[in-house]
């Protein structure tokens, strides 16, 4: 008989307990940066709310009982020394809640209603059950007692400031189980066939399956590959909303969107096991794509985000993400995917390149997607060389799909337009040593402790040998024992946790290992490749990383984090392996 497989285990203070398609997680983290004492139902339509506080009891006083949370892909325990509680999700709107030896209170998380704020609680006689209804999600949550004693019900159709919810323990068997829902006005009285035991192991069932199509390639040289392939299959949620396709969120924890740069490394991370899903990844933001051709700066549930953009990283992405899927993408998808990078790159080209100027240029650091980097310091309205580069990997990727769809004149015109950006890059930014950025405003230029000055590497074997060879020496300096730190350590305006003025991230790591590789700069992308791969493995999938000390800091639970880790250590697995 072979033994169930019950995935890696994992802190739900760092990673937050959720299933493929849920809106909803389980998680201590209710706020960004913010920790309860208890574990909450956590919603993500409308933006992150904790809605329902959820307590162990002690059944002899009824009182929060002392517990220890275990958590596995497919099960979720307190564990206290009277008894436990466990959870599963049953679907991605539903869990099921059983207990021996500990009550459980299921509690509005926000004690004040207000006309326009907060959680109403009553009981449906229509339903049989309990019933949340939250302002701030707009849903409502449906607690349906299966088996034992409601001891409590406080707080039903209170108004104004008082304790809501409903407390539950064993009946005469010693045991108790609830069904939790989060609906939206009505639905029929909740019934399931299923036991929680069958509930579990079809979930663990769902994320095996998973991570065998993302990771077959594991090993235990790749020790970290299904807690990061739980991250993404956690994150993943169902379309709603503004949310058109499957979306891998880039975290349930506060950073609960899909920004337009970050996708991309999911998308590749998916793409030979799970391609429908990587397709979805690249063109969610497409879908919101505006009448300039720019994409939104975010998407999620129920906000689209126009007032910046993000880097054009989407050629680049595409054109490996298309090598990357098992079946290459037919002439339908072809030519849908070059409208939309058409679209996107001209947006670029018109909106974003000053009257007779060659290159384009960034209007704030955010839309770089190096929101605060030192680039940015002297000016904010500045051409950069990371932005040239893109699109010229960009309007080489038009040039190829216009090949590939037999439109030969397309083909020529933006091939001849990536050499005149290139040439431009070169002629208007190297100084002979390094790349710099050139204000627009004043016509100012100035070099920076920032790796984004040196973000060209992309450009691999397009680069003049010398210019990719100064680049890699320069890439050293920013090597700490955990990877390549955004800002020079030993600059006066390095900072540990300074977002892009320090930390290790991992978009930056991918698109510099691969101009590298590209670049034939070999052992220095291994190294890079291996600092990452060693940072994710002993410090998690954090949103970035303190580069002198490697620990994790702000999201700890970050999608595009554990999907470059993916990235690499799929790649480093096949290079082994020849």
């Amino acid at each position: 008989m072979t033994a169930a497989r019950t995935g890696p285990a994992f802190s739900v203070h760092d990673i937050p307990f959720s299933t493929y398609g849920s809106w909803f997680d389980l998680s201590p983290v209710v706020a960004e940066k913010t920790y309860a004492d208890d574990l909450h139902l956590v919603s993500h339509q409308n933006g992150m709310h904790a809605v329902l506080r959820l307590v162990p009891l002690d059944p002899a006083t009824g009182e929060r009982a002392e517990t220890r949370v275990e958590a596995t892909p497919g099960l979720l325990g307190w564990i206290g020394a009277a008894g436990r509680v466990d959870l599963a999700y049953e679907s991605p709107d539903t869990v099921r809640l059983r207990g021996r030896g500990l009550g459980i209170g299921v509690l509005a998380a926000a004690r004040t209603l207000t006309p326009f704020s907060g959680t109403y609680f009553f009981h449906d006689p229509a339903a049989g059950a309990h019933v949340f209804t939250s302002y701030e999600t707009g849903r409502r949550y449906r607690v349906t007692v299966l088996s034992g004693t409601v001891t409590d019900t406080a707080g039903a159709q209170a108004l104004g400031t008082a304790d809501r919810g409903v407390r539950v323990a064993a009946d005469a068997d010693g045991a108790w189980e609830i069904a939790v829902e989060e609906l939206d006005t009505a639905r029929t009285p909740y019934t399931s066939s299923a036991t929680f035991d069958e509930i579990v192991e079809s979930v663990r069932g769902a994320f095996a399956d998973f991570v065998d199509a993302v990771a077959p390639w594991r090993s235990s040289a790749t020790p970290a590959a299904e807690l990061a392939a739980y991250v993404v299959w956690s994150a993943t949620v169902r379309p709603t909303g503004l949310v058109t396709r499957p979306a891998v969120l880039m975290s349930k924890h506060w950073m609960d969107k899909v920004w337009s740069w970050d996708h991309c490394f999911n998308a590749l991370a998916l793409a030979p096991g799970c391609p429908g899903l990587a397709l979805d990844q690249y063109h969610l933001p497409f879908d919101h794509q505006d009448h300039s051709g720019a994409l939104p700066d975010s998407v999620t549930h129920s906000e689209v985000l126009h007032n910046f953009v993000k880097p054009p990283i989407h050629g680049w992405a595409y054109g490996l993400l298309r090598r990357r899927l098992p079946t290459p993408p037919g002439p339908a998808e072809l030519a849908a995917a070059y409208e939309r990078l058409e679209r996107w790159t001209d947006f670029w080209l018109t909106a974003r390149r000053a009257p007779g100027a060659e290159l384009a240029h960034y209007q704030h650091g955010n839309d770089s997607g190096w929101d605060n980097a030192t680039t940015f310091d002297p000016e904010r309205v500045v051409v950069t060389a990371d932005l040239a580069a893109f699109l010229v990997l960009q309007l080489r990727e038009l040039a190829a799909l216009a090949t590939e769809l037999g439109r030969a004149e397309e083909a020529s015109r933006w091939t001849a337009e990536a050499g005149r950006t290139q040439s431009a890059l070169l002629d208007q930014l190297w100084s002979g040593d390094r790349f710099v950025a050139r204000g627009l405003a004043t016509g100012a230029t100035w070099s920076s402790g920032s790796l984004l000055d040196l973000m060209p590497v992309v450009l691999g074997e397009h680069l003049p040998a010398e210019v990719g060879s100064a680049l890699a020496d320069r890439i050293k300096a920013h090597l700490t024992p955990y990877g390549l730190a955004t800002e020079l350590p030993t600059s006066p305006h390095y900072l540990a946790d300074g977002y892009w003025r320090g930390p290790i991230w991992a978009p930056a790591t991918v698109l510099v290992e691969d101009g590298l590789r590209r670049a034939g700069h070999h052992r220095l992308a291994d190294d890079i490749s291996a600092r990452f791969r060693a940072l994710c493995e002993t410090h998690g999938f954090a949103e970035n990383f303190d580069a002198l000390t490697g620990t994790g800091l702000r999201d700890r639970a970050y999608t595009w984090t554990a999907g470059s880790y993916l990235l690499l250590a799929e790649a480093h697995t096949h290079r082994e392996g020849r």
